[in-house]
């Protein structure tokens, strides 16, 4: 016959003690969104100098304006939520937390783990970072994906994860 008992103990996620992203990740994130920026801003260049945007010609100084505070407050939303993605690896899981105003736990146990990949941006690699990629079964919107950890971090999670699955 089935029975199906409640649970009195849950674990309690809030108490695993989480690492910090790798600060370099950081200038990684700033430079990616300065190059964004920086091609938003050629284009707006190229089109006020050329004339292909006539009516905003007059107010061209207002959208750099409107361009410059949503600069400053990308970088300062990057800068700050930064600071709270985190990471931890314990026996039989992986989670990975993030947000600024709305913030995300993820966890991944090992058992779930359909495979791993390292991945290495042309960015990520001058700062010798690189992201790990843990995938589900199932539903990939589950996924868990670290960003900017060291390479040499990355190998051994990946590694450590294999082998949990083996067992």
């Amino acid at each position: 016959m089935f029975e199906n008992e409640f649970v009195s103990n849950l674990p309690n996620i809030t108490e695993i003690t989480f690492k910090p992203i790798n600060k370099n990740y950081l200038k990684v994130i700033l430079l990616n969104s300065l190059l964004l920026f920086g091609a938003i801003l050629m284009g707006i260049f190229i089109a006020n100098h050329y004339n292909f945007l006539d009516a905003i010609s007059p107010y061209v100084y207002l959208v750099y304006i409107a361009f410059i505070i949503v600069l400053i407050i990308t970088i300062l939303l990057l800068y700050f939520g930064f600071k709270k993605r985190k990471y931890a690896v314990r026996e039989k899981d992986i989670s990975y937390k993030s947000g600024l105003f709305f913030q995300k736990i993820t966890t991944v146990p090992f058992s779930r783990v359909q495979h791993i990949e390292v991945d290495e941006s042309p960015l990520s690699r001058f700062f010798k970072l690189a992201s790990l990629s843990v995938f589900t079964a199932g539903d990939s919107s589950d996924d868990l994906d670290i960003k900017g950890i060291t390479k040499k971090e990355a190998i051994e999670i990946k590694e450590f994860i294999s082998q949990k699955i083996n067992e």
